[in-house]
């Protein structure tokens, strides 16, 4: 009987976490849509696309800054920007830039002073481990 249960409990969870995963990519995909058709309208205007060498795309906030673009990541996959970190493609406002990713993680008096700007309404009382990852993308010039 215990057995049954176990497996009933493993089987739930499954398709409870691949549901999530199916939801959060059709969420992903309606707002990548709708910031592509109107890149001059709210959501645009404070969400960029952001697309991983692997395809996988996100919106994200951000803050550009010049040559810079800081976004903060909530989820894990601000570790797909460790060390080198990565190439990624970016759609802000209807324009397409090509940058490099890194997170920073050893310096946490720059990480506050670009979150002061990209995030200035999170509670000062969170936790560090539930505080978003600062990704810094260092824009390619395009006539590289």
């Amino acid at each position: 009987m215990t057995k049954w249960i176990v497996l009933g409990l493993i089987a739930a969870s499954i398709m409870f976490v691949g549901y999530r995963s199916l939801a959060g990519e059709d969420m992903n995909i309606r707002i990548a849509a709708e910031i592509r058709s109107n890149p001059n309208g709210d959501r645009a205007q404070r969400t960029m696309l952001v697309t991983l060498a692997d395809g996988r795309m996100y919106p994200v906030n951000y803050l550009k800054e010049g040559d810079v673009v800081y976004m903060g990541i909530d989820g894990r996959w601000w570790r797909e920007f460790v060390g080198e970190g990565q190439p990624v493609e970016i759609f802000i406002k209807g324009e397409e830039y090509l940058g490099q990713a890194k997170s920073v993680l050893d310096n946490p008096e720059y990480t506050a002073d670009v979150f002061s700007r990209l995030r200035p309404d999170v509670p000062s009382w969170l936790p560090d481990w539930l505080n978003a990852k600062l990704v810094v993308i260092s824009l390619k010039d395009s006539s590289d």
